[in-house]
């Protein structure tokens, strides 16, 4: 359902790309929340957490729940489930159907952060992986039933990037928590993330050296062109295939050497991970464990298709962020440094990107609270 990893130019600076894919569009939103944003979490039973903001934080988001004649959708509605803040910091929701399960329980008289608030609280208040694991050490955490996903546990697990490289996961995993450094700066989908890093053990004959003559008794056996190096990567777009092959694209492609030649070459390794509806179909009748909204999992008599629903480049040392739709040919460009000088949310739905928007940055200006 998603696949992200951090790639590195010859000045060692970092960047990192994530594809996003379901069967079916949500109504995903950009939006901008300024220094000085307050905002509110509360699990039942516990008091709430309030957080007022030290960075701006831009973010690809979903509406925590449905708008209603009384109660439109506002800023303090939305959870993040991409983001990047002025500080280079970088944070991500993926799937993981494993995560609900019993949790540690937690006295009643504590706030509580919900995981559905991870995002802007990471991105709001810190500027580095460390800050984000040290804060993370002391704040309990927890599930809870999504409305917008049908009363589905929050199926998450989460990934935090720095503009150093630096990279750590955060993951539910039947209840437990648990947090990993990430030392390839990738991620994917169940299984575990250490089960992952356990399963790259068996691939350490890759190189991107290709290998074009071989003997068979006295036979010479010749590679009719180059590319061979890659046949023994995983074809599949299972996560387990996914996370080897962003580990291979992460490690070997290319070190540009500017930045602008870095964005560009991380959308070609991205390009990998982009998924055409109709690619792999999930008929009426199978059992899977796919991430719906409420009301899918209803019987259909249709078969369902993953696509990449949107594809996000952030450079973590400029400060911009890419964003491109599944309709859309081009990334739309979102200047942070520009937004800085918003001191109010800014929020614009997908739709007002245009299918060849160069420029976010002046759309998301002009847009109006909806």
């Amino acid at each position: 359902m998603c696949t992200s990893l951090v790639y590195r130019d010859a000045a060692g600076n970092a960047y990192f790309g994530r594809t996003l894919e379901l069967t079916v569009d949500l109504p995903y939103r950009v939006a901008w929340f300024p220094t000085g944003f307050a905002m509110r979490s509360q699990v039942a039973d516990h008091p709430p957490l309030s957080v007022t903001t030290r960075y701006g934080v831009l973010a690809v988001t979903m509406p925590a729940r449905l708008p209603t004649q009384d109660a439109s959708i506002g800023p303090a509605d939305l959870k993040i489930l991409e983001g990047l803040n002025e500080q280079g910091l970088t944070f991500s929701l993926l799937s993981y159907p494993l995560a609900a399960g019993v949790e540690t329980p937690v006295p009643n008289e504590t706030a509580v952060l919900s995981a559905s608030d991870l995002g802007l609280w990471a991105l709001g208040q810190f500027s580095t992986v460390a800050e984000v694991k040290a804060a993370l050490a002391t704040q309990p955490v927890m599930l809870e039933a999504l409305a917008m996903l049908g009363g589905v546990v929050s199926p998450f697990h989460y990934l935090v990037n720095d503009a150093s490289g630096a990279s750590f996961v955060i993951e539910f995993h039947q209840g437990e928590l648990s947090v990993y450094d990430n030392p390839v700066g990738v991620m994917t989908n169940a299984p575990r993330f250490d089960w992952h890093l356990t399963n790259l053990d068996n691939y350490t004959f890759l190189s991107n050296v290709d290998q074009p003559t071989a003997t068979f008794g006295s036979y010479l056996a010749a590679q009719p062109d180059s590319g061979v190096a890659t046949s023994g990567l995983p074809a599949s777009n299972t996560s387990v295939g996914r996370f080897v092959r962003a580990a291979f694209y992460a490690q070997y492609t290319e070190k540009a050497d500017t930045p602008e030649r870095a964005v560009t070459t991380l959308a070609h390794v991205m390009n990998n991970f982009d998924r055409p509806r109709g690619v792999t179909i999930d008929l009426p009748e199978a059992e899977n464990h796919r991430l719906e909204v409420q009301g899918l999992d209803e019987p259909r008599a249709e078969a369902v298709t993953e696509f990449t629903c949107w594809t996000s480049l952030s450079d973590l040392e400029r400060k911009l962020f890419f964003l491109r739709a599944y309709d859309s040919f081009n990334y739309s460009r979102f200047d942070l440094a520009a937004l800085a000088g918003a001191n109010h949310p800014l929020v614009m739905p997908f739709q007002q990107l245009g299918k060849d928007a160069a420029e976010g940055t002046a759309a998301l200006l002009a847009s109006a609270l909806d």
